[in-house]
């Protein structure tokens, strides 16, 4: 029973070590960042170019599609989503694979208004400092809008805008539910999922998010045709 003691305070010393460590890391990245750019600059930027679509400029059914089918928790959560988090770990786990992420919307901005697409852990430690950051400065609408104005759609179109015109030639406020949910389904794997690129595999992820606007309850199941 002492060596049992012993061991879990050992275990749970090098538990809060690590996570300091961690801690370190992840602030000094973000810290890093900010001084090259502050945050509220980067925001600014984005927020003011021309063709920037802020959150009541863009379709309900658009914005209920990417909540549906990228964090469907995005306004009952924080910046982090540990639900999400435990859930793609055990999957990841199960399937002995490493496809499924935990990150929030919010964490996602992060990663495109403050660091770069590299996939590293270091970065991902940043990203929780930032999204927290981000949280403290702006709303979830705004978050969202910056979200969607963010996102790569392949094709060369980055942000809902551009999106839009290049694959429908309308304006995003013009956007049916059919082509809202296609371009709610893209940013998860534009080389995969751009309507351009494979069709097939677009519509089939156009039904997918579809499915989860069921799921949720934004549509009825008759509208996921």
């Amino acid at each position: 029973m002492k060596l049992f003691k012993k061991l879990l305070i050992i275990l749970s010393i090098l538990i809060l070590v690590t996570s300091c460590f961690l801690f370190l890391i992840g602030f000094s990245y973000y810290s890093k960042a900010l001084k090259e750019k502050p945050l509220i600059s980067r925001v600014e930027e984005i927020t003011t170019k021309e063709h920037y679509m802020a959150f009541d400029q863009l379709p309900e059914n658009y914005l209920n599609a990417v909540v549906a089918v990228e964090d469907h928790r995005y306004y009952d959560h924080g910046p982090i989503d540990f639900i999400a988090i435990a859930r793609a770990i055990y999957t990841n786990l199960r399937n002995k694979e490493f496809d499924e992420g935990g990150s929030t919307i919010t964490q996602q901005v992060a990663k495109n208004v403050i660091f770069n697409q590299d996939r590293t852990i270091i970065r991902k430690l940043g990203e929780v400092f930032a999204a927290y950051d981000l949280e403290k400065n702006y709303n979830k609408n705004e978050i969202l809008a910056l979200y969607v104005n963010t996102a790569y759609f392949g094709d060369g179109y980055y942000g809902i805008y551009d999106a839009s015109m290049g694959y429908y030639q309308k304006e995003p406020k013009d956007l049916n539910l059919d082509e809202a949910s296609m371009l709610a389904g893209v940013p998860n794997a534009p080389s995969v999922y751009a309507p351009t690129v494979n069709p097939d595999l677009a519509k089939k992820r156009q039904q997918h998010v579809l499915n989860k606007m069921v799921e949720y309850g934004y549509i009825k199941s008759d509208e996921a045709f």
